[in-house]
């Protein structure tokens, strides 16, 4: 089984960026964890800033991987083409979101990816990452 975790606008400075939201773990600290838990399966990571990388990426292995875990972050709530890409291809997305968004400010609220995704998980922290894995196993 071939998984990819791809996560959105900076989300490369968790551990940092307000941990009393996000926690104070990195999210390269916890892939690892996860690459441990999981030996079994193909799990590969990746994050970019930059929404038409993110397009480009789930374009890439949209029809070649087992499933798609997406925490588009700030872009989720911005993005028709993130949404539409992930109408285009044929593997299963998970949308995640380390933050329950429904408690957070009303444009975080809306999503353009869960119309989209099969599954949606917000405000388990990071474990809504195995959790995720966990669903497409």
């Amino acid at each position: 089984m071939k998984i990819i975790i791809i996560n959105g606008p900076n989300l490369n400075l968790l551990g940092k960026r307000e941990p009393e939201i996000y926690g104070s773990k990195s999210f390269e600290d916890y892939f690892r964890e996860l690459q441990l838990k999981f030996d079994n399966i193909e799990l590969f990571y990746f994050q970019s800033n930059v929404e038409g990388e993110l397009i480009n990426k789930l374009h890439e292995v949209g029809f070649s991987y087992d499933g798609i875990i997406l925490n588009a972050a700030a872009y989720t709530h911005t993005s028709v083409g993130l949404g539409d890409a992930i109408k285009g291809i044929d593997t299963p997305v998970i949308e995640v979101h380390i933050s329950n968004i429904h408690a957070r400010e009303k444009f975080r609220q809306h999503s353009f990816i869960s119309p989209n995704a099969n599954g949606v998980l917000f405000g388990f922290g990071l474990k809504g990452y195995d959790l995720a894995i966990q669903s497409f196993l």
